[in-house]
This record gives C-alpha cells, structure tokens and sequence, in this order.
C-alpha cells in the first residue's frame, strides 16, 4: 500500500548548501537489506521535454581565474506552494578576459505538473544578480510559509525574500547579509540558537581579485593556480533578529577565527545533544565539526574526531559534503568529496570521537581515485531503506589528460547503491546513459518533482546545460511521504 500526500518531498538544496530536510521521503521498510538490481534503467534524463534549457556561464579566461572552475548552484524548492517542487539555478558571471555574448542570468523553472517546466525567474525577480555567483541555500527566514533564496557569490552575495505572489525582492541591503568583499562559496540556514528563528552561516573560500589574477603554468601552458596559492577566509555567521534583519555574529560565535578555504557545510545535530552543529567541507586547508556549545558559540572538534585530516596528517580538497545514515545504527555518518587521488572520504558516525573512516571499506576508495568531486547527495533511490549516493565529478584542469592517462577532464557521475551496513556498489551501469558519459559537472540537488514518491536529481555542468534525472525505480516500492510544520520551531521544521 502506498501513503500519498498532497506535498511536495524535498531531499536536498544546493551545491555547497546542506540544510536539515524539510519535508522527507521516507521508506516504508526499516530494514537495511538490498533489494534485487532493477531490470530498468534507474534514471531517465527528461531535461529536453520539461524545456529545461538554461545554461552555465563560467566566464572562462586566458587569465584564468580560480573562480571560474567553480560555480553551477542548483536548488529545489517549491516557490509557489503549489505542491510542486521549482528548480532555481544560479550563473557564474563575466571577468576581465571572460566575456558573455548575451546578459548572464539565474533561472527559476516553475513545475506545471504536466513534466514540463516554465523558466519565470524575470517575472519572479531573480533573474539579476551583480555579483559572480557560486551557490544557494533555501529557507523561510521570516516563517510566513514562502521560501526563500540566499544566493552566495563574489564580491558580494544576495537574499531575495519570497512575497508569497510568484515574486522576490532583493532585501539584502534591508537584512544586512551581503557578506561584501567575501568570495561566498556555501550556505546553510539553521537555527543556531533554537529561538525558532533561521540564522545563515556562509561558507567564504579565498581572497581574491580580478585585478590581480595569479599566474601559474603547467608545461609551459597557462594554468588555473592551486588553491595553496590562495589565502582561506573565516566563517561568516548571521543571526536572525526576527524583524527581517540580521546581526554579524561571526566575532561572538568563534567563527571569524577559522581561517580557511571553505566550501561545503552541512547542519545536523552530531553529538545528540539537541542543538543544531555544523560540519564544513574545506579546500586544502582542514575539515571542521563545529559543535554548538549552546551559548552562542561554536567549538571545532573535527581534531578530536579524527576528519580534519586524512591519515596522513594532510588536508584534502573537500568540496561537497552530505549527511545521513548509511549503516542503521541511528547515528549521522559524512560524505566529502574530494580532488583526484585523494578519494571522497566516507566517516562514520560514533557515539564519541573519533569517528570511523570507512572510505576504504565502504569501496568508496575503488570507485573515485581519479575523480574530482563537487555535489554529492544521500538519496534512496530504491526506497528500500538504504541511503545510497550520488557524486557530481569534473576536473578543472583542460589539460589534464596530458599529463594523467587515468584522469579525465569530463568526468562521470558516480551512482552508489549501499548494499547494507555502509557497503556500496556501483550501480552506474544500470543508472541509465546519463552514467556512461563524462561531464563537467559542478551543482546537484535532490527532490521528487512529480510526486511519485523517489527522489529525482538535477545536476548542473560549467558552461554547459544542466541534466534533470527522473527515477524510475523508486516508485516501485513503499513509501510514505511527509511534511513537516514548525510552530515553536522554525516554520520549515530545519533541525528537526
């Protein structure tokens, strides 16, 4: 029997941004055994009939500029509250040497329910940004019951609030969020201090100028600098005042201490303690667990849990990172995606520090030595009560395949099926053709956006179009769909 809701199920926002569910798809089965390999392809890319036709623009130079390897945000999120999961995607933006031949804008693809979608994002007003942008987070800032957007970018980032009538205005000026001077990467609304009100932490990567672009060469060809050559920048953390403004915490909280190149972050409660806490996913520079200590700041524990650093007592490239639990013992467990022989990282969850590398061991290792990873999102694709996983991969360098025979430029989705206890197998050649091809690829989200119960997923690609993947399997098995309220609680139940 399959219990049905009239909402939409959310699982996931945005490249960059990990932010408690909302709304959740949950599988009837509570057992943690693989079910048989479908005879079907698992998904179907669908982007051509639902006329989803925007385009990345990375601005793309001779200079090249770090900023243009990154970017290609995505979210999914039901604008409207017509039970519909919409599509927002975030562009990059112009530089020096890096010129668009027409205007660079965002798209906001509203769902019809008939398969297609509608690209409303100048009707809604947030087509525009005057900013290169990277990434966005989805949340009700002021619980009126209307999503809205804060979109992360260089020198400056934006919060568009939702007017509940198809529109957004740019408020950011008015909340005191535009983050100026930072290169924003990653965002995540959470309700640090459980007032019930959302507060914003945001993600900043390096210090940066277009007027000063670095120069580096690999065999004599001009090349994108390593980050090492970029120097980190703190945390930014906002709190939400409750009038629609926003007050810097970022000096109280602890935050402006950590230095570093930020990317991915992530808000779950790590050590059950009721409060919300943060994972962040850094470039070369060390991961951090920021666990909230209740009083309005936040104390790093990553050393003391052992994902700092790998093994060997160095940083890797983390990007992405996502949270759930792959093993059933009830307790989170953390993705991070990585550079190119350095393998994305899976840890374990623990009742107390430190937490259990199982990278090797869960066959993650064997799956992505030559990948660069970006997105990545837990989804059950099955429904049958396994996390599985899905990676977005793409080198930055064009000529790397030059100098590495076994790592390419365009790179191919990474599709896991977790067999049980945290074990995955790659499930890419049943996944459908959109697993047997490499990308470029940057942005990821996860949703059901026809309501049949399975997550879908939405991939972006730099300068390139992006890939709407409906599955196909999920709906097969049992389910049962919710959605959650906050009334004490932050509207959109985040932390919860």
């Amino acid at each position: 029997m399959k219990l049905k809701t009239n909402a939409s199920r959310v699982r996931s926002h945005a490249v960059f941004a990990g932010l408690a569910l909302a709304i959740a798809l949950v599988s009837a089965s509570t057992a943690f055994t693989a079910l048989a390999v479908p005879s079907k392809e698992l998904f179907a890319d669908i982007s051509q009939e639902a006329e989803i036709t925007w385009r990345q623009f990375s601005g793309e130079s001779p200079d090249r500029f770090l900023i243009e390897t990154m970017g290609g945000g995505v979210a999914f999120l039901d604008f409207d509250n017509d039970g519909l999961l919409d599509i927002f995607f975030v562009n990059g933006g112009e530089t020096p040497g890096g010129k668009s031949p027409g205007p660079i804008k965002n798209a906001l693809y509203r769902n019809l329910g008939n398969g297609k979608f509608e690209n409303v994002a100048a009707k809604a007003g947030v087509d525009h940004i005057d900013f290169y942008g990277m990434g966005v987070a989805v949340g009700d800032f002021d619980n009126d019951g209307f999503p809205d957007l804060y979109v992360t970018g260089f020198p400056t980032s934006a919060l568009f609030h939702n007017n509940g009538n198809g529109t957004f205005t740019d408020v950011t000026a008015h909340a005191r969020v535009k983050n100026s001077g930072r290169w924003a990467a990653g965002a995540a609304w959470f309700d640090y201090d459980r007032d019930g009100l959302l507060d914003l932490v945001v993600t900043n990567y390096a210090e940066f100028s277009f007027d000063q672009p670095k120069k580096c060469e690999v065999n004599g060809v001009r090349s994108y600098c390593a980050q090492v050559a970029y120097k980190g920048m703190p945390l930014t953390l906002y709190r939400n005042n409750g009038d629609r403004t926003f007050t810097d915490v970022s000096a109280h909280s602890g935050l402006d201490k950590m230095i570093g190149r930020g990317l991915g972050v992530v808000a779950i409660d790590f050590n059950d303690d009721g409060w919300p806490d943060l994972f962040v996913a850094r470039d070369a520079s060390p991961n951090l667990l920021l666990i909230n200590k209740r009083d309005g700041t936040l104390e790093d524990a990553a050393l003391d849990a052992e994902i700092a650093y790998n093994a060997n007592g160095n940083a890797k490239a983390g990007m992405g990172v996502d949270v759930a639990d792959v093993n059933g013992d009830g307790l989170p467990d953390l993705v991070v995606t990585n550079f190119n022989d350095q393998y994305h990282s899976l840890f374990m969850g623990s009742a107390s520090f430190p937490y259990q590398d199982r990278t090797v061991a869960s066959h993650l290792a064997q799956f992505s030595k030559a990948d660069v990873g970006w997105g990545t999102k837990f989804l059950d694709y099955d429904n049958d009560g396994n996390p599985d996983l899905i990676i977005a991969n793409g080198h930055i360098n064009q000529s790397i395949e030059l100098m590495r025979e076994d790592v390419k430029y365009q790179e191919p989705l990474l599709l896991l099926h977790n067999e049980g206890q945290g074990v995955f197998r790659n499930s890419a050649q049943e996944g459908g053709p959109a697993f047997n091809s490499g990308y470029i690829s940057r942005g990821l989200a996860v949703g059901d956006v026809d309501n049949d119960g399975d997550p879908d997923v939405v991939i972006t690609r730099l300068n390139g179009t992006s890939m709407l993947l409906r599955n196909n399997v999920g709906q097969d098995s049992n389910w049962v769909g919710f959605e959650l309220q906050g009334t004490k609680s932050n509207r959109d139940a985040i932390g919860a």
